[in-house]
């Protein structure tokens, strides 16, 4: 309750201000517009490499964790064609002795 009562005085304090001092408030927003805009854009510049940095970043640690899973594909895949091999040796001893 508090927060609004503060606020509604400085809305009519501020509407005060700008009636008695109408020409002061004009040169001071004609001087402070340019600078609010130009912070303005250096944030929304900041802002956006920032955002193109994390997209960067969420695409390479995304290409690393693909680049982990076809590496344990790979080491699978080795695997299966050691046992592939070694069973094959067991049937070629096998139809050997039986020949």
């Amino acid at each position: 309750m508090t927060l609004l009562i503060g606020g509604a005085v400085s809305v009519v304090l501020g509407l005060i201000g700008m009636v008695v001092f109408g020409r002061e408030f004009i040169a001071l927003i004609q001087g402070g517009l340019p600078l609010l805009l130009l912070l303005g854009g250096v944030l929304a510049v900041y802002i956006g490499i920032d955002d193109i940095q994390g997209r960067l970043r969420e695409e390479r640690e995304k290409q690393e964790e693909e680049l982990a899973k076809a590496m344990e594909e790979i080491e699978l895949m080795k695997a299966r064609a050691e046992q592939y091999r070694e069973e094959m040796e067991r049937l070629k001893e096998k139809a050997g002795k039986k020949g």
